[in-house]
């Protein structure tokens, strides 16, 4: 199955810090892509994979309806996949998912990126709780993520570079910042994400119908 991703890929990228920005010399490269099955896999009673893992390490795959289904929910994970700086492939399918990538945001990603957060804040608390230890990594992509939701509710762009917070979100990461001003960091952030959703100029719902021609015509092409 993994030729899927070797023959079949429509777009590949780097994810995670190095994308950020916020990468340090030993920081893995995040690979993430979206691979077309050929349209006639579809027609047996064994469908194609919806994601696959590899060939290369920290590399994971999925199949462009099961990308297209994510983004449509606001995941943050894949939406990333679309802003990414750092783009190491991509075919005339790859170009069309890129070029309707706006069709898949929605005031639902003030929930996914809110939601995200809000976990990533859970674990760390929980773990402060119970140990005395702060896992300062998730909570620097914490404070990213609220960072990222709002801008996202008020621009209509993914935040993946956030080279110009590199320091302050650095700071954090090494546990050069205190944790309760961490927390309140997180706070404010909160607050801001709800501010931004409220006065959003994103529509209630991703565009179904235009992601959907997309998704017809990728199946045409590889008919």
């Amino acid at each position: 199955m993994i030729e899927l991703v070797q023959r079949h890929t429509a777009l590949a990228v780097v994810v995670g810090s190095r994308a950020y920005g916020l990468h340090r010399p030993d920081s893995d490269h995040d690979r993430r892509g979206v691979f077309v099955a050929p349209t006639r896999a579809f027609w047996s009673l064994d469908k194609p994979p919806t994601h696959l893992d590899g060939p290369a390490e920290e590399q994971f795959s999925w199949e462009i309806e099961r990308f297209c289904t994510l983004a449509m929910q606001g995941n943050p994970t894949v939406l990333e996949v679309l802003w990414s700086p750092l783009i190491t492939d991509r075919t005339v399918d790859g170009d069309a998912l890129l070029a309707v990538r706006t069709a898949f945001l929605s005031t639902r990603v003030a929930d996914t990126y809110g939601s995200y957060a809000r976990d990533q804040l859970a674990k760390v608390a929980s773990r402060h709780a119970r140990t005395g230890e702060i896992n300062f990594k998730q909570a620097m992509h914490m404070i990213r993520l609220l960072l990222a939701g709002a801008h996202v509710l008020r621009t209509g762009e993914i935040l993946v570079d956030v080279t110009h917070l590199r320091g302050e979100l650095l700071a954090v990461r090494n546990g050069d910042v205190p944790w309760p001003d961490v927390a309140a960091w997180a706070e404010r952030l909160q607050a801001d994400l709800s501010v931004a959703a409220a006065g959003t100029a994103l529509p209630e719902k991703p565009d179904r119908d235009r992601i959907d021609r997309v998704l017809v015509g990728v199946r045409e092409r590889n008919l």
